[in-house]
């Protein structure tokens, strides 16, 4: 009988979809060059016959969990993101752009855990140890616990963690290694695969932490197959704008923990450090009132954040109005600007109108939809809002204002800053919808008011075109 025909088979390495015959681009993750072969399978049928079991299954509640539990890393704004510290056995996967201070924090890390006289064994495959030395020693992170080894091969890293025996391993590039029996370069979908692959592994076997640095495409994403992001059991993203020393950490996956947490870093000089309290960073302490500007509550994860946003308002030379922003949604902007033109009057067709945040902040929060508002608003009319007022709500394209999640959260931070006004939307008045006028009461010594729509808190802030008018008829009276 004539041998067996071999079949061909194509497989995607970002989602595992698999193909007859050969084509550029997935039919289902539609990712460009990621369809490779993979062994053929016999044409003949063939059945997997059981084989011996690596360990006897038995009742889940006899299963011990002691040893998966948290351990402070000993960088507290970390811990918050990891939901209390790092679990023995972990793959954790930190990604972020270039330059953006990955290295630096885990290398902190890894000094603060050496520290508690537990062995850290750092794995460099993008600097020489001399590179890594220097930033240690700017840091401060040197101590006889932590080792240095600078691979890119695989079996020489696993030979290190065998002779080290750390409790912690960090990676410094998953992309940078490579196994030598597997075909393809550093940082290839198959490369990387089998690098995970490997290191989680040992960290499941030996109860070692393994914290692995990725690289990010231009888009933003995790540079390696897709698949790498479902092997690992933690998935950190470090972001920060290049022009600020403000770095923020979130959690994208954690088994361990919650995913709505954000960690706040200060990258200086002499290394990074947490920052506990980062509502300064985003707003400006002016000498007096100003107008164009108003500070808002945004939720990031668990946490309150205050950011001033301000905007400048001109006659636009030019037959189509500029809109331009920073650290804003454009297009969250254009419904704004439409609101206060077909639901308040301010006319904003023949102008520029340029929005900004303080400090590099984002606000991509709904609830900041007022703060923008009362911020054009004010830079329209040049009347600056009352002082120490905070706003929070979304606005409805009809103008109305809609409670934001957290609501006491954000009020209490306001109120603990320092603030004497909020302005915050009503409770809905009742189920046939009907809105209620503005009610004021008092929150930790500040003064919160509720209004129903965004013409009616403009109005409240005198920064409506009835009030503006209203005014100047008095001044001019006077």
């Amino acid at each position: 009988m004539a041998g067996s025909k071999v079949r061909s088979t194509y497989r995607c390495g970002e989602c595992s979809w698999s193909t007859a015959k050969w084509v550029g681009r997935c039919g289902e993750c539609q990712a460009w060059g990621s369809v490779s072969e993979v062994a053929g399978a016999s044409a003949s049928t063939s059945r997997t016959t059981a084989s011996a079991v690596t360990s006897a299954a038995v009742p889940i509640g006899q299963i011990s969990a002691d040893t998966a539990v948290h351990h402070l890393s000993g960088v507290p704004e970390l811990d918050r993101v990891l939901g209390g510290g790092l679990v023995p056995g972990a793959a954790v996967l930190l990604a972020g752009e270039p330059g953006v201070g990955k290295s630096t924090l885990l290398l902190e890390v890894a000094a603060r855990t050496a520290q508690r006289s537990q062995r850290t064994l750092y794995i460099t495959g993008e600097e020489s140890p001399a590179q890594v030395r220097l930033r240690a020693d700017r840091t401060g992170a040197i101590h006889d616990e932590l080792y240095l080894a600078a691979e890119t091969d695989l079996g020489a890293v696993l030979t290190h963690i065998e002779q080290v025996r750390p409790k912690m391993v960090v990676v410094d590039s998953v992309q940078t290694i490579s196994a030598s029996e597997v075909d393809g370069i550093s940082g290839g979908v198959t490369q990387v695969k089998e690098v995970a692959q490997a290191l989680v592994r040992m960290a499941k076997s030996r109860d070692i932490t393994v914290v692995m640095i990725g690289h990010v495409t231009k888009d933003g994403g995790i540079a390696g197959p897709r698949v790498l992001e479902h092997l690992v059991d933690v998935v950190l993203h470090f972001e920060g704008d290049r022009d600020s020393r403000f770095r923020m950490l979130r959690a994208v996956k954690n088994r361990f923990g919650p995913v709505d947490e954000v960690g706040c870093f200060d990258l200086g000089p002499d290394g990074i450090r947490a920052v506990d309290d980062p509502t300064g960073i985003f707003t400006e302490r002016h000498h007096g009132r100003v107008a164009g500007t108003c500070v808002a509550v945004t939720m990031e994860g668990r946490r309150p954040l205050l950011a001033e946003v301000q905007s400048l308002v001109t006659v636009s030379p030019a037959e189509r109005p500029r809109r331009t922003t920073s650290g804003l949604d454009g297009s969250r902007l254009a419904m704004v600007l439409a609101v206060l033109q077909q639901h308040c009057g301010i006319k904003l067709h023949q102008h520029d109108v340029f929005a900004s945040t303080v400090g590099g902040a984002r606000l991509t929060d709904p609830g900041s939809d007022l703060a923008v508002a009362i911020a054009v608003a004010s830079a329209t009319f040049v009347s600056a809002p009352p002082a120490g007022v905070v706003a929070m709500g979304e606005i409805g394209l009809s103008g109305e204002l809609r409670r934001v999640r957290d609501l006491p959260l954000r009020l209490a931070e306001a109120a603990r800053l320092g603030f004497e006004m909020a302005v915050v939307p009503a409770d809905p008045g009742a189920a046939q919808g009907v809105r209620r006028a503005s009610t004021d009461r008092m929150i930790d010594g500040m003064r919160v008011v509720e209004a129903p729509d965004v013409a009616t808190a403009l109005r409240l802030l005198h920064l409506d075109r009835r009030t503006k008018h209203a005014l100047e008829v008095l001044e001019a009276a006077d």
